[in-house]
């Protein structure tokens, strides 16, 4: 007779919820996801409202955590802007509409999706990474983001921001 000791076997669904996501570039028929997703924050007031349409024609911008069980679980939209000067160092880039869903934060949802937008804007010989932000920015800070004036930022991303939402602009070189 063998005696062992039985092992404790978390079921199936708890070893999903603790799972990393899978972070992934985002194709047009994420579109209603990714409105689903943004819509809390929308209503917020952190993100600003797209349409469904609007994320479908973007959707190539957009990196996504999939969660195991196929749900999107946050997202982070990376637009690059060509150099606008002949003394620029090169195209930059525009962080913008990241967010994760609310039961996957503080679990590195997010800096699973930022780890991966560094590393496509290195892919992409981005001289720098802009984004507007009307919360703290905390782990923008974190991930070496400081906070910048709108002169170095691409001119059509700073005319496109709305100035009654206080966005304050964060930078970081690459």
């Amino acid at each position: 007779m063998t005696t062992a000791t039985p092992r404790l076997v978390a079921p199936p669904s708890r070893l999903l919820a603790l799972a990393p996501p899978l972070v992934r570039a985002a194709h047009a028929g994420d579109a209603a996801a990714l409105e689903a997703l943004s819509r809390p924050f929308v209503r917020s007031g952190a993100l600003r409202e797209r349409p469904r349409s609007l994320y479908a024609a973007d959707a190539a911008d957009f990196l996504v955590a999939e969660g195991p069980d196929g749900t999107l679980e946050g997202c982070l939209g990376l637009r690059v802007h060509r150099s606008e000067t002949a003394g620029d160092r090169g195209p930059t880039g525009v962080l913008y509409n990241f967010c994760v869903a609310p039961h996957r934060q503080g679990r590195g949802v997010g800096r699973l999706l930022m780890r991966a937008a560094l590393a496509r804007a290195a892919a992409q010989s981005l001289s720098a990474l802009f984004t507007a932000t009307t919360g703290g920015g905390d782990l923008f800070l974190r991930c070496g983001f400081t906070p910048a004036g709108t002169r170095p930022a691409p001119t059509a991303w700073v005319d496109s921001l709305d100035p009654r939402r206080n966005s304050r602009i964060l930078v970081r070189a690459l």
